[in-house]
């Protein structure tokens, strides 16, 4: 099983590089664990444009938890609109940055069970900010992430949360960083929920959805 899934993971990344990556991962790249951090909270109900505009507009006015505290609800709001929930997560971005300077010297913990810690944070979102702010293996997993290896027929889940520990036990570690970008691209432009492309699809072979359609 796991020889078929590392080729699988390796033809999805091959062709997931033709693709625009996800917005978490572009502000990913500053290697900032804050920044990814609220990022991801920015992401939650929201499109990756909005996401990655509204973060943008955000860190332009703070960039750190003493920064972002000073700043009034209706400031970051104007910044952050309109991502869904933003009244919402305004106030989230703001106690959770004064969590961090209180309990964790200002500093984002780089462990997953520190940062399920924190108010407003699930798993989906610690496990981003260990992958992407700590270049740690992590197992972030999103809809897509818990669609496509249901389809393929890796695994039967009925939440994230099961897929998650299922992959952790089935993908071998060394393509934990990489899964969450790689199939949220390939979700997003092949595998999709509805109506996905399996007619160019380069694993429609090695998948039981197709299978049972074909």
């Amino acid at each position: 099983m796991n020889s078929e899934i590392v080729k699988v993971i390796q033809l999805v990344k091959k062709e997931s590089k033709k693709f625009t990556l996800p917005s978490v991962s572009e502000i990913a790249l500053s290697k900032e664990p804050y920044k990814v951090l609220i990022s991801c909270l920015l992401s939650l109900r929201t499109r990756d444009e909005v996401t990655l505009a509204a973060s943008t507009r955000l860190f332009k006015l703070a960039s750190t938890p003493e920064e972002m505290i000073k700043l009034d609800d209706k400031t970051i709001q104007q910044a952050i609109y309109p991502t869904g929930f933003y009244r919402r997560k305004t106030k989230t971005i703001k106690d959770i940055s004064k969590t961090l300077i209180d309990n964790y010297d200002s500093k984002v913990p780089s462990s997953l069970d520190e940062l399920l810690k924190l108010k407003g944070v699930g798993r989906k979102t610690a496990n981003i900010v260990v992958v992407y702010g700590f270049d740690k293996p992590g197992m972030p997993i999103d809809t897509h992430c818990h669609r496509i290896p249901n389809r393929l027929g890796w695994i039967k889940t009925r939440t994230p949360e099961e897929t998650e520990a299922k992959l952790r036990d089935i993908v071998p570690k060394r393509y934990w960083k990489d899964f969450n970008v790689v199939f949220v691209a390939f979700g997003q432009n092949i595998c999709k929920p509805i109506g996905p492309k399996c007619s160019i699809c380069p694993v429609s072979s090695h998948c039981a959805y197709f299978k049972n359609i074909a």
